[in-house]
């Protein structure tokens, strides 16, 4: 069981392993940061779901899912936590994982609406310790997602509904289909009435008019 450490005007990566919930470790300090809604983190989980059949299939590399911590060595960021991510680094055993993953997929959520200029630091941060490719994940958007490479980080490749989406050359010979994102209330994955009201909560969290936008959106 974790137990909680002594305050400090510093944080540590030890005073993260004691941290409660997701965080990162930036400029010394331990940033908390929300669960995702259903939407969100129904995508994240797709997206880990696709990774980890990717590294069985060519038995490399190690499928991510949310909540992980990857420990770097930045001056003012010391740690990431990804909604999902591959890593190819060596097995971490009961440690956080060494270095930065390959790839990363970070989701909007409620949180993260607005806060461009946050978003771009953190895709800088993840090119500066070594990731090779970051999605951007926007459920509301007509641009699902955005693939940021560190090869060319100021021009995204974007993939929409119907469109396979890719993470080259981060994970080599993967994609997986921008529809799996979305919550699948036609065939029965779930029953009709919860996806209704997590997609109706989703929608009202963001600030958007529930009445302006279609259920179709979401599946």
């Amino acid at each position: 069981m974790n137990e909680p450490q002594p305050h400090k005007d510093y944080a540590t990566l030890e005073d993260l392993t004691y941290t409660s919930g997701k965080a990162e470790l930036v400029d010394g300090r331990i940033v908390s940061m929300a669960p995702p809604g259903g939407a969100p983190g129904y995508a994240g989980d797709e997206i880990f779901v696709s990774l980890r059949a990717y590294a069985r299939r060519v038995q490399r590399g190690i499928a991510v899912g949310d909540n992980k911590g990857f420990r770097v060595n930045l001056p003012h960021r010391q740690s990431f936590s990804p909604d999902a991510a591959y890593y190819t680094g060596p097995n971490p055993g009961m440690n956080f994982y060494a270095g930065a993953p390959v790839f990363a997929a970070e989701m909007r959520s409620e949180g993260n609406y607005g806060a461009e200029a946050e978003l771009a630091q953190k895709r800088a941060d993840y090119f500066a310790a070594g990731t090779q490719g970051v999605w951007d994940v926007d459920l509301l958007s007509d641009a699902v997602v955005r693939v940021y490479r560190a090869s060319d980080p100021d021009h995204p490749t974007v993939y929409r509904r119907g469109e396979e989406a890719e993470a080259e050359p981060a994970v080599p010979g993967w994609s997986m289909p921008v529809a799996e994102l979305f919550f699948d209330c036609s065939v029965q994955l779930y029953p009709v009435q919860l996806c209704g009201i997590v997609v109706h909560n989703f929608v009202r969290d963001m600030g958007r008019d529930v009445g302006k936008v279609s259920f179709n959106d979401f599946t």
